[in-house]
């Protein structure tokens, strides 16, 4: 058994407490630590760093922890590994100080708020020799295990199109508290859901799919008041709501609406449906089902009468077939993996970029009301 040192920075936000910390970095160390190829298990040493040290006690208190800081810098200096779940205004400045005293990083997305300092980040990371990696969960999420499982088997055939639901209503925070902070819906905060959910549909698309071609994107603000952790009225001058279409190599025509201000009609909070010409399949978080054309019915339209058909019944449940365990945590394995034995990571700053330019080009489609190609970075 050997131990490293993580500086974890946001730990007291919802993200990086619930799904980091608890459900990755103390999951890891009650499971015995994490196990190399060579059979030498590693065990995390969390040190807790964020600005407000009262928060940070009460974290430690809870899980009989004992290092913690407001100084970054002192934080890092017993790291081996920095991780960085801030609001994304921070997180630059922040992770360019653990990259400039050789610590190897590992961040949430987006990594930067514009594609320029999302490259500079790859640039830094590069040049000071540091393993680097952006959190990719959806990726490793069990409906989207069985989509990619699906699409590995040549289920679809050629696949023509995917469309994708996601959203859910947030409460504007007057009568009923909102479930999300309120720096969310202002953009002078690097709020809004076009910055928050495109980084995400990008590597989900590339990864599955196929290299993002074009965008056309249209960022709406529905709620343009709402109330803060305080109960105070403020503007809202993010999108809270995001409908995208995307052109992907191959000709693949994928659709996302993206929304905080939607009520559920569907099974799960993200939904995405892949129609190729031998099947169709949904996938959500957990679940996914499939329809191949031999099994697919021959509806006609016919608006004078009553639909008797339940298009619903005639879908199949994909088994799971393996053990799913937490996506975060699958992926803190893998990138410690990366940093201590050099294992395969994709998912680096430059992955990072590539998500954050997608938002961004998007963001200007918005304003613009205009097609974005997607170059290559």
């Amino acid at each position: 058994m050997r131990t490293i040192g993580v500086a974890m920075n946001g730990v007291t936000g919802r993200m990086g407490y619930r799904q980091h910390l608890v459900r990755s970095v103390l999951a890891i160390n009650e499971q015995g630590g994490l196990a190399l190829s060579d059979g030498t298990r590693v065990r995390l040493e969390p040190i807790l760093v964020g600005r407000n040290e009262a928060k940070l006690a009460g974290v430690a208190a809870r899980h009989g922890l004992t290092d913690y800081t407001t100084d970054l810098e002192a934080a890092l200096e017993r790291a081996d590994v920095y991780f960085d779940a801030q609001v994304t205004q921070a997180r630059v400045k922040a992770v360019l100080t653990a990259i400039d005293a050789g610590k190897h990083v590992y961040a949430e997305k987006p990594t930067a708020e514009s594609v320029e300092e999302a490259v500079a980040l790859a640039r830094a990371a590069t040049a000071r020799g540091v393993k680097n990696g952006v959190v990719q969960d959806k990726l490793f999420l069990p409906g989207l295990l069985k989509l990619k499982r699906l699409i590995d088997g040549g289920f679809f055939g050629r696949i023509l199109s995917v469309r994708g639901e996601f959203g859910y209503w947030v409460f504007e925070g007057d009568w009923q508290e909102a479930q999300r902070p309120s720096w969310n819906y202002r953009a002078e905060d690097g709020g809004g859901i076009i910055l928050d959910m495109f980084p995400h549909w990008h590597y989900v698309l590339e990864n599955l799919f196929g290299r993002i071609k074009s965008v056309y994107a249209k960022g709406v603000t529905h709620i343009p008041t709402r109330h803060d952790e305080q109960g105070n009225a403020y503007p809202a001058t993010a999108d809270d709501a995001a409908y995208g279409i995307f052109e992907l190599e191959g000709g693949v025509i994928a659709q996302i609406n993206s929304s905080w201000a939607v009520r559920v009609n569907r099974d799960e909070l993200v939904e995405f449906q892949v129609d190729g010409t031998h099947g169709s399949a949904v996938a959500g978080l957990r679940t996914c089902r499939i329809q191949h054309r031999a099994t697919t019915p021959k509806p006609v339209w016919n608006p004078d009468l009553p639909a008797t058909a339940r298009f619903r019944d005639g879908w199949q449940e994909v088994p799971d077939n393996a053990e799913f365990d937490n996506g975060f945590k699958i992926q803190w394995e893998l990138f410690l993996r990366h940093v201590l034995e050099d294992a395969p990571f994709p998912y680096d700053f430059a992955a990072g970029a590539r998500g954050v330019q997608l938002a961004e080009l998007g963001l200007r489609s918005s304003a613009e009301g205009r097609r974005m190609a997607v170059e290559s970075l």
